[in-house]
């Protein structure tokens, strides 16, 4: 909790490239605008349960200490999740992910996470345009290579907020 007693959440990120994502974030931004405005497409990288208990440092510690290169994935046609939720699934490159976690985890007996991106969260309200016409012209398979980790916060129901970003440099 932070001191004005909101929530307040940490996770390690992979952000689409800008430049590659303008089609991801224009049907996100139709899909599940609440979404879009909190935080810009991504992949989670780490979740909060897995980060907390470590030193706040650690992940970025890890990660410079080791060579750790880019990670190309490669997301397939949009799928339903959860009631109206839709993501974009890691169709490959899930390796390179999942060495990445152990590498920013320090573990290898943590969870599996399936690396994805999604396009409408079902915790919000279903958006009006939040329909498979919407994102039927979404070109797939998209190939995206990440190039950075970003730690990133947030507090309460506020945008997350980036705190460090740290290169994969291989």
């Amino acid at each position: 909790m932070t001191d004005a007693g909101r929530q307040r959440r940490r996770q390690v990120t992979l952000f689409v490239p800008p430049d590659a994502g303008q089609a991801i974030e224009a049907v996100r931004a139709r899909v599940d605008p609440l979404q879009h405005r909190l935080i810009a497409a991504h992949v989670t990288l780490c979740r909060e349960d897995e980060l907390a208990g470590q030193a706040e440092d650690a992940w970025r510690d890890r990660l410079i200490a080791a060579t750790v290169a880019p990670v190309t994935l490669t997301f397939g046609a949009p799928v339903s999740f959860s009631g109206h939720g839709v993501m974009l699934p890691c169709i490959a490159g899930e390796p390179a992910f999942h060495a990445l976690r152990v590498q920013l985890l320090g573990d290898t007996a943590r969870r599996r996470h399936e690396p994805h991106l999604t396009l409408a969260h079902p915790r919000n309200p279903r958006a009006p345009h939040n329909v498979p016409a919407t994102y039927a012209d979404l070109i797939t398979p998209i190939s995206l290579t990440f190039t950075t980790t970003c730690l990133i916060e947030q507090s309460g129901d506020d945008a997350w907020q980036v705190l460090d970003t740290q290169a994969l440099r291989g």
